[in-house]
């Protein structure tokens, strides 16, 4: 039998919805009690952006079953406010700074690993294996694919909105409030390996003349061996980092 629902999503969640959609109540027709989790997610909204949901203003988890009438009001992830004793939905923190990323993000894992966060990315990773390594080593996903975070085994991840990597990286950032912990020239942009400071006869053989000469301060990636200086590329990825504005970045 057919139940009428009224919705209201708030915040960033109407991103994912149509312009009658947004910012104000509104009720489906749909056949049966199907899940909220089940009802949130043909309305296009990905489960991974849910945090809290009160149905007829009570919480709930995702399996609750829909019943006629019910107000059903959806909110995204809180950054600010801890609502593990009011929410059922998460069972374990988002706040683990470690991502992986899809396929169609490779630019935005650079930017990330620029700035000190362990990003694991391959350009063939399949949904299969994102989900896996997720699970595996509680990593957020990354991505612009909102069918993969719909998946019923994906517990944490981000749908990214910006389509340019400059703007998802400070996007990224910002959902997971992840200023204080950016450290920046910590983690290697090739292979996500950990970067240490070396002595320059340490790597001299690796060096060119001139930067033996003008460069004293060296630093090494412990997995591909890549050496780093505070050269001109230093300075503008410096610049790149202060040009997004970000608050309590450590220096």
């Amino acid at each position: 039998m057919p139940v009428n629902i009224t919705f209201r999503f708030y915040e960033e969640l109407k991103d994912f919805l149509p312009k009658g959609k947004k910012g104000q109540p509104f009720t489906i027709r749909v056949n049966g009690n199907p899940s909220v989790k089940d009802a949130i997610e043909s309305l296009g909204i990905p489960h991974t952006e849910v945090d809290l949901v009160l149905v007829n203003s009570q919480p709930v988890d995702f399996s609750y079953k829909l019943k006629d009438k019910d107000y059903v009001s959806v909110y995204p992830v809180f950054e600010s406010l801890d609502i593990t004793a009011i929410s059922p939905l998460r069972y374990r923190g988002l706040r683990n700074p470690e991502f992986v990323l899809d396929a169609h993000l490779g630019k935005l894992t650079r930017y990330l690993r620029l700035m000190g966060f362990d990003s694991l990315y391959r350009n063939d990773f399949d949904d299969f294996e994102i989900i896996r390594i997720s699970k595996d080593n509680n990593r957020i996903i990354l991505t612009r694919d909102k069918g993969l975070l719909k998946n019923n085994s994906v517990t944490h991840g981000y749908y990214i909105r910006s389509q340019k990597p400059k703007e998802q990286v400070a996007e990224v950032i910002r959902r997971f409030n992840l200023e204080s912990l950016v450290k920046p020239f910590t983690i290697c942009s090739i292979c996500n390996g950990k970067i240490e400071s070396v002595s320059r006869d340490a790597v001299t053989g690796n060096l060119e003349s001139l930067t033996r000469k003008h460069y004293h301060r060296f630093f090494q990636c412990t997995g591909c061996k890549k050496v780093y200086w505070e050269g001109s590329h230093y300075k503008k990825i410096r610049d790149f980092i202060d040009g997004l504005n970000l608050k309590n970045v450590r220096q």
